[in-house]
């Protein structure tokens, strides 16, 4: 029911509760609404980009005829001023939300947004051992919002200062995550490091030591076959050079993600670089490396796992050390190199260089991701190249003359 006569005191202390909700009018939109229980609202109703909204300005009797239209000739003047009152006041109420709520320091947003990554045990260390060392020393008890860009950069400094030009680079590159994280959240307002471009020295590039000479890569390929550690680790090295994929993909491979039969191996995007999905043609080789292995681990669930831990793959220095066990020093060769290794010798040999690319899985981060569409482009192609590969490496090992072989049959 809506009464359209002004209100005065004596016609509030009237009012009666009735079986429904009903309003009275007051005037310039003031009414207050009479709800079946409990006390009498003020209700300004107005209208803010066309659409009808209502304030609520309190209870009577606590908030007075003569305060509910001062509060509504309040909101009016923000109306004609061309603000609603509704978000006004949403707005105050947030920003005195945050002046009561304790500051969110740069590290408790850190640890936060480090919580919701989901990387590799690997990365997740290097992370914590990022923050920990050299940015929550400095950044870490300070409020994000007042961290400044100067403060990040003499904190980035820091660890220029002590030649460490890489690990500053990826410092910049976690404080900006995290702040665009807490920009999301609410917790900050702007990124310091949008403003830092260039600021740094570049680091030096670094090319993964790696042996690409004919004679010398069979000398390697008859070292790893004479390697007396553990067999596990042998396979390992047997099959890095047939499949040339990461240090990573290789030591997290499992059995699920291999087709022996069709001698195919699908790895997932979650486990990839890129994030996208990859597929490896295996060569005879290969299988017949992981016909032999699946006797040992093929009950598990990891193709490589750790000595210590079926669980666990094995450990990310575990090739390195082989390597080093078998007299290769560190600027020599590494388990990365085996993918340059094949990335020049497969070039020179007249390969098609997109089919390269795409078996050492260098996909741009925008590329299709997640879809197995994408990573199979070539796959023929490759699947050759896997095999001729693969017989390649087995005419250097036997030390017989080496013929570069036929890019297509």
């Amino acid at each position: 029911m809506l009464v359209t006569h002004m209100l005065t005191d004596a016609k509030l202390r009237a009012l009666k509760h009735r079986d429904a909700l009903y309003r009275v009018t007051d005037s310039a939109g003031l009414a207050v609404e009479v709800p079946v229980n409990g006390a009498p609202r003020w209700r300004f109703r107005y209208r803010f980009d066309g659409k009808a909204k209502m304030l609520s300005l309190g209870t009577y009797p606590s908030v007075s005829l003569a305060q509910a239209r001062l509060r509504r000739d309040a909101a009016r003047a923000s109306l004609a001023n061309g603000v609603d009152p509704s978000a006004s006041r949403q707005e105050a109420k947030r920003e005195r939300a945050l002046a009561l709520a304790p500051a969110h320091t740069f590290s408790s947003v850190a640890e936060l947004w480090m919580s919701h990554q989901d990387v590799a045990e690997a990365t997740a260390l290097k992370s914590r051992w990022l923050f920990t060392n050299y940015l929550y020393p400095d950044l870490g008890p300070r409020p994000i919002r007042e961290i400044t860009s100067r403060e990040v950069l003499d904190t980035l400094r820091k660890i220029e200062g002590e030649d460490l030009l890489e690990t500053a680079r990826r410092a910049k590159i976690r404080v900006g995550q995290v702040f665009r994280f807490a920009i999301i959240e609410g917790f900050a307002d702007v990124d310091p490091t949008t403003s830092l471009r260039g600021a740094l020295k570049a680091p030096k590039v670094r090319h993964h030591a790696a042996i690409v000479d004919p004679h010398k890569v069979g000398e390697l390929l008859r070292a790893i076959d004479g390697f007396s550690g553990q067999y596990v680790t042998l396979c390992a090295l047997r099959f890095a050079p047939l499949v040339f994929v990461r240090p990573g993909e290789l030591r997290q491979a499992e059995w699920a993600e291999f087709d022996l039969d069709h001698a195919i191996w699908r790895i997932p995007g979650v486990r990839m670089k890129m994030k996208a999905a990859h597929i490896v043609p295996l060569s005879k080789q290969a299988v017949a490396i992981l016909r032999e292995l699946e006797n040992y681990t093929g009950h598990g669930r990891l193709v490589f796992p750790s000595i210590r831990s079926a669980a666990r793959p094995m450990s990310e220095n575990t090739i390195n050390a082989a390597l080093r066990r078998l007299g290769y020093a560190g600027d020599e060769m590494t388990g990365h190199g085996f993918r340059s290794l094949a990335a020049t010798r497969l070039n020179e040999m007249g390969w098609n260089a997109d089919a390269i690319e795409r078996q050492l899985a260098h996909a741009e981060s925008n590329k299709v991701r997640d879809a197995y569409t994408h990573a199979a482009q070539y796959l023929d192609e490759r699947k050759r190249m896997m095999q001729a590969w693969a017989n390649y490496l087995d005419g250097l090992r036997a030390g017989g003359k080496i013929v570069a072989f036929a890019r297509r049959s």
